[in-house]
């Protein structure tokens, strides 16, 4: 499967390479990814990138379910201000207080309130959902976000400023727990 950009629709960037230990391009994910409400672990999948370009000054991880039944989708994990030297996050990283990122990344709220990494739970009957699982290499140092912001804020002033994107897409269906 190609794995399209979700956010083509608002500008074309050159994409870049993503991969993880833990998550894949249209795949089942594992149960640590998923919600403590749903048996899961509320663990955030390890990711590493290359390829992105060399004028990249700072990169975000957004994780977004868009087929949540809300509307406007479900923010699973927004990082931003993670260094340019950085290139990989390690499972468990979305954990709460953000001890084990990078010095100087910062997390906002997910759609659950805690500035943290929340894994997936398909509420039953709305089929598989697509988590769209991004980092966005950026042209400033730092985005001057207000840490109460929310996930769109990141992604707004993300687009302002995204130089390239690499994308995964795994997912998950109501039941698969």
């Amino acid at each position: 499967m190609t794995v399209e950009d979700p956010f083509a629709r608002f500008g074309v960037v050159p994409l870049f390479t993503l991969t993880s230990d833990d998550v894949a391009d249209d795949t089942p994910l594992d149960r640590a990814q998923w919600g403590a409400g749903g048996g899961g672990g509320d663990v955030s999948p390890q990711l590493s990138w290359s390829g992105f370009p060399p004028e990249t000054k700072s990169f975000a991880v957004t994780i977004h379910d868009p087929d949540a039944p809300t509307g406007s989708g479900f923010w699973h994990w927004a990082v931003y201000n993670i260094p340019a030297s950085v290139t990989s996050l390690a499972a468990g990283a979305g954990a709460a207080g953000g001890a084990a990122l990078p010095a100087g990344a910062a997390m906002l709220s997910n759609e659950m309130g805690g500035k943290s990494f929340t894994g997936a739970g398909p509420p039953p009957g709305t089929g598989t959902h697509h988590y769209n699982t991004v980092v966005h290499a950026l042209d400033v140092d730092r985005l001057d976000l207000d840490p109460s912001s929310t996930p769109a804020i990141l992604g707004f002033n993300a687009h302002f400023h995204s130089l390239a994107r690499a994308v995964l897409v795994p997912i998950a269906t109501s039941g698969d727990i």
